[in-house]
């Protein structure tokens, strides 16, 4: 495999699962070493990296994501120990990096990415251990993206992000001025950010100028080339072969039949690109349905005493399509396990129809498999099937015969959430209740979800931060805002445009939480007395440097000290007289660079 990323390029990788792309990424990383070939990287790129298995930790989801930036961390270690009795100028050298280093943003820099991926500003104190597991990967891709670097590299960054984390982070990458590789399967995402995608398969990668959508066209053409190609060359093997059995028993044509046996033996054949996916699965209608499947009437949702939706009427009808939108911590969920029935209405009520089941989908379903069994004992339970129909279904879900019977703690995440698709399949629900069913989903699988969705006969009410599925899926808008649900008239882009204005919005608010400004106060402070003691000491050897200047011109300028001064005595003052003119122009230099630092610290806090 032979593959070039440019430098400034923003390259996703995609594929179907097991085809290698986290292979890549180690790769790159150093963690694996090639059997055969090079991997380079230019000599003073820093690399940043998402990391998927950081422990759990008590330092505060702030403080974490802070920790990113181990230059800027050093610095202000070093400039809490600092010990008094040492120079002046060696805090102001620190001080002055901090600075360089943007240290006077550094707290508003990572609140900023905090709001970006969905963290409310009291959240950013709680310990990073009391988040939950998807949870603490966003604040992973937080500290990955606090790291200074020339070299990003991504894997899967977009799980566990609802939409409009990714609306944010999508335009995070388009001012990253760095190079960045990435392991991504949202189509519309990959559209927006990547400048190439580098498909990999049977064991070759093939770099493709431009997003997703650009992507599958220059496929589709250089498969009907192959397939042309591959055409061409059958024909010329037939003909010659044809020609082989006419005249094999003819001596006079001995000479060129063995020459035309020997072009057949070293005739090479265009491989066929593969563009078959291996789902074929659908989601059964059901047999009869209510009119409406679902009502809410005047319903409270929430937990304990606690509010999260109050007094919503709504009811779900056979072949709803809905979306829900809402910012992180609005409700969506809340709203789904109600019509899961695992949550209770706190007042209202919430009436499912005779025949309305439901089909529940969501992530903590995946962490509840039997880890023990393989994913044929998982479907052998949920009916009365034979040993081929369950081959054959899980064959349509994309199982290998392989796969089929692994225990679920050597599947992948992919894996898992295909498995928990196809136990909802096989329970035929009249209303499908889906929360951010394609995390860990390849591309492939995702269009294969959405058509299966598509021509589902029953209603569908989902959460996603996948915006091609919705697009594809939903004909209906739920807003939840301020404890309220409303019809949403607006489409996606008119959800992003609203939700980046209040982004925007919110920042100018909220520039720095108030533990930030203290830090941010006191380090100012510091600088300012380190600035002004080292300007008075500055001015002091300005002062004695400058009256021995004066004084030694003086002796100079007099005949009588020339007159009794030997050579060496004259080369001498010659020489300290040189050096004091030397010192005093770096001394005024410094000087008049610590007086407008001074200026500027004044009019910063001014401001």
């Amino acid at each position: 495999m032979s593959l070039t990323v440019h430098a400034g390029h923003r390259a996703c990788i995609v594929g179907r699962n097991g085809v290698g792309k986290t292979t890549l990424f180690e790769l790159l990383l150093g963690k694996l070493t090639p059997e055969e070939g090079d991997i380079s990287l230019p000599k003073d790129w820093r690399v940043a990296t998402l990391r998927q298995d950081v422990a759990p930790s008590e330092r505060s989801a702030l403080d974490f994501v802070m920790d990113g930036d181990t230059t800027l961390r050093t610095l202000e270690r070093k400039i809490a120990s600092f010990n008094k009795e040492k120079e002046d100028r060696e805090l102001v050298t620190l001080l002055s990096s901090y600075e360089d280093h943007g240290g006077y943003h550094f707290g508003q820099r990572a609140e900023s990415i905090l709001q970006g991926l969905g963290f409310e500003p009291q959240d950013w104190q709680k310990p990073h251990c009391e988040f939950s597991g998807g949870w603490r990967i966003r604040l992973n891709l937080a500290q990955t993206l606090m790291v200074p670097s020339e070299f990003l590299l991504l894997d899967e960054p977009t799980n566990h992000l609802d939409l409009e984390a990714v609306s944010w982070f999508y335009r995070w990458l388009l001012k990253y001025t760095g190079t960045v590789i990435m392991i991504a399967h949202d189509r519309e995402f990959l559209d927006r950010v990547a400048t190439e995608v580098i498909h990999i398969d049977q064991g070759v990668a093939r770099s493709y100028k431009g997003g997703y959508t650009q992507f599958e066209r220059q496929r589709a053409a250089l498969l009907l080339e192959q397939e042309t190609i591959r055409g061409r060359q059958e024909k010329e093997r037939v003909r010659i072969q044809k020609f082989i059995d006419r005249f094999r028993a003819k001596a006079s044509k001995a000479k060129q039949v063995q020459s035309r046996i020997k072009l057949l033996e070293k005739m090479t054949y265009t491989a066929v690109l593969r563009d078959e996916t291996p789902y074929r699965f659908a989601f059964p209608s059901p047999a009869r349905f209510d009119q409406p499947m679902a009502s809410f009437q005047a319903c409270t949702l929430g937990y304990g005493e606690h509010t999260v939706i109050s007094d919503f009427t709504q009811r779900i009808y056979p072949k709803d399509r809905i979306g829900i939108l809402g910012v992180n911590g609005a409700g969506k969920t809340t709203l789904l396990r109600s019509l899961a029935r695992e949550i209770n209405p706190m007042s209202g009520q919430l009436e499912l129809s005779e025949h309305t089941t439901v089909g529940y989908f969501a992530q903590h379903q995946l962490e509840v498999l039997d880890r023990k069994i393989s994913a044929f004992e998982h479907i052998d339970h949920c009916g009365d099937m034979s040993e081929q129909s369950i081959r054959n279904f899980l064959g349509s879900w994309g199982f290998s015969r392989s796969s089929i019977f692994r225990p679920i703690s050597q599947l992948s995440g992919g894996e898992k959430a295909r498995l928990v698709l196809a136990k909802l399949a096989l329970q035929k629900p009249a209303l499908l209740v889906l929360d951010e069913p394609t995390n860990h989903l390849d591309v492939e699988m995702r269009i294969a979800l959405a058509s299966a969705l598509d021509t589902f006969g029953g209603a569908i009410i989902v959460v996603a931060h996948d915006q091609h599925l919705l697009r594809q899926c939903v004909n209906e808008f739920w807003l939840i805002r301020n404890g309220k649900i409303s019809t949403y008239a607006g489409d996606l882009d008119d959800y992003e445009a609203m939700v980046g204005v209040g982004e925007e919005v919110r920042q100018r608010k909220e520039s720095h939480s108030p533990r930030v400004k203290r830090q941010l106060r006191a380090l100012q402070r510091k600088q300012r007395s380190a600035l002004v003691r080292e300007l008075h000491r500055i001015e002091r050897s300005l002062e004695r440097a400058s009256e021995e200047e004066k004084s030694l011109t003086a002796r100079l300028a007099d005949p009588q000290t020339l007159q009794h001064l030997d050579r060496s005595e004259l080369n001498g003052l010659l020489a300290r007289h040189s050096e004091l003119t030397q010192m005093v122009g770096r001394l005024e230099a410094e000087w008049f660079a610590i007086t407008e630092r001074l200026d500027r610290s004044v009019d910063d806090s001014i401001q």
